[in-house]
């Protein structure tokens, strides 16, 4: 039980790294094709990798049982358009020198996580994590009297759309991967019909005279699925709390990578925000670790 256990923190974690780290590597190299193709190509590449995993795994009957439900379409088509704007709008902080904005999301996302559970679950919280919420919320508020500029916009919108959309996907019981090939189904044509007219107007990149660049592009499908797969394993192996802390690597990187590696600008405002985060977030922590 303990070997299982202790391989599941592992998954979780090389999962939570490859979207800290080599993640945001690889997109920030690839961006200079443009966030709009970047964006096309991730929803392309995300669809034809799904369907490569659910023939391998054999994951066919399942996908039938899924789409048989028009209860489970609605819900699949809404959490695809919120899973859609969480990849437009990291992919366009990565390619416009926001990585450290992005990491704000990423910060506040579990905490904005147990805010929707409070409004929409009923689920009831202590006194230590509705003091993380007060918290996050007076960063947020701090940030818009100061300066409405320095405001992380793009890490609201990060953390709003994967919030909500964990939201929905919690509400049906079906598998992440199959689920989310369903969700890149619905966005599927919208891909397609972008990608017609990024290549009818000569902006591609991505073109057959280049064989290795379109291997390069096509990557993105791999870079989206493969954290994925390891991450819910690494849930599935060691349950929510463990793997929810170990999460955070993902946005300490983004954080770190941003900040050193990239050279971002981060502001005192920033910083001042950013304390009242992280306390929020060790706060946090500490109470689910107690509680589990």
């Amino acid at each position: 039980m303990k070997k299982e256990f202790n391989k599941g923190l592992l998954l979780a974690g090389f999962g939570s790294f490859w979207w800290g780290v080599i993640g945001v590597i690889y997109f920030k190299f690839v961006s200079y094709i443009g966030h709009i193709e970047l964006v096309v190509h991730r929803c392309l590449w995300t669809t034809f990798t799904l369907l490569l995993t659910t023939i391998f795994f054999f994951k066919w009957n399942i996908f039938l049982k899924i789409i048989k439900s028009k209860s489970n379409l609605f819900y699949l088509f809404i959490s695809g358009f919120l899973i859609f704007v969480n990849w437009a709008v990291w992919i366009y902080a990565v390619a416009t020198n926001r990585i450290i904005d992005a990491s704000f999301g990423y910060f506040i996302m579990p905490i904005l996580s147990v805010m929707l559970g409070i409004f929409f679950f009923k689920e009831k919280i202590n006194q230590k994590r509705f003091f993380a919420i007060l918290l996050v919320i007076i960063s947020i508020i701090f940030l818009i009297v100061v300066s409405i500029k320095s405001l992380p916009w793009v890490g609201l919108i990060v953390a709003i759309s994967w919030g909500f959309y964990n939201l929905v996907r919690k509400k049906i019981n079906v598998d992440t991967d199959v689920g989310l090939l369903i969700e890149s189904l619905f966005i599927l044509p919208f891909a397609l019909i972008a990608f017609y007219f990024i290549a009818n107007q000569g902006y591609n990149d991505f073109k057959f005279s280049d064989p290795p660049m379109m291997l390069f592009i096509f990557l993105a499908g791999p870079m989206t699925v493969i954290p994925l797969f390891l991450y819910v394993k690494g849930v599935q192996l060691s349950g929510l709390g463990p793997t929810g802390m170990i999460f955070y690597i993902t946005p300490t990187f983004q954080f770190l990578l941003g900040y050193f590696y990239y050279n971002e600008p981060f502001s005192t405002t920033k910083l001042l925000s950013f304390i009242f985060i992280w306390i929020a977030v060790i706060i946090y922590l500490k109470d689910l670790h107690e509680t589990n």
